[in-house]
């Protein structure tokens, strides 16, 4: 079972580490999630991300504390070849996009193009559609993504919102749970 903690002492107390990226278009609240995740708080207005931010968050799987270091990266064109350096050492990339947003889940694709280009093969990827708190404006179908989840080799689809809590601390564990299993049976890995 895994949880998530803040306490201090998992600052420098830790059995595994890993580089997490968040991708997708402008505006579709990677930055609210991340806030979310982090410290529990949901900020009604969010500045646009300029480059990159960074923060870290130490959660309990399996009896493990894993460390994650979530590099949060803007979504703005003119960032993109800043941002895609730090896509080169991530371990997991969470790729997300607005459910009431058609372009942003269709610009997927692109993003997509980018982590083939510049993460590792063996990247763990995870579809993320935010803004599940606005579902009679939803335009992008669940199972349509979910199917769009499969065809990446993403691990899963899961939908979230900042803003009501929902599932964000679920797609953080379960892209944890996933590395830890991994590096941990390197016989698994591929």
């Amino acid at each position: 079972k895994a949880g998530f903690t803040m306490n201090k002492e998992d600052n420098e107390n830790y059995d595994f580490l890993f580089k997490i990226i968040l991708i997708g278009d402008p505006g579709v609240g990677k930055t609210c999630i991340v806030q979310r995740f982090k410290s529990g708080l949901w900020l009604e207005s969010q500045s646009s991300t300029i480059g990159v931010d960074f923060c870290m968050k130490s959660c309990h799987v399996d009896g493990k504390i894993v460390k994650l270091q979530i590099w949060d990266t803007a979504g703005q064109e003119r960032f993109r070849t800043i941002t895609q350096t730090y896509y080169r050492s991530a371990n997991g990339v969470l790729c997300a996009f607005d459910i009431t947003s058609e372009s942003s889940f269709y610009n997927l694709t692109q993003w997509m193009e980018d982590v083939s280009k510049y993460c590792a093969g063996d990247v763990l990827k995870l579809l993320i559609g935010n803004k599940s708190d606005k579902s009679s404006e939803r335009v992008v179908d669940a199972e349509e993504a979910s199917n769009a989840a499969s065809n990446w080799g993403a691990l899963d689809y899961v939908e979230t919102s900042a803003k009501d809590n929902s599932n964000v601390d679920k797609a953080f564990t379960k892209i944890a749970t996933e590395l830890l299993h991994k590096h941990s049976n390197p016989h698994l890995a591929q």
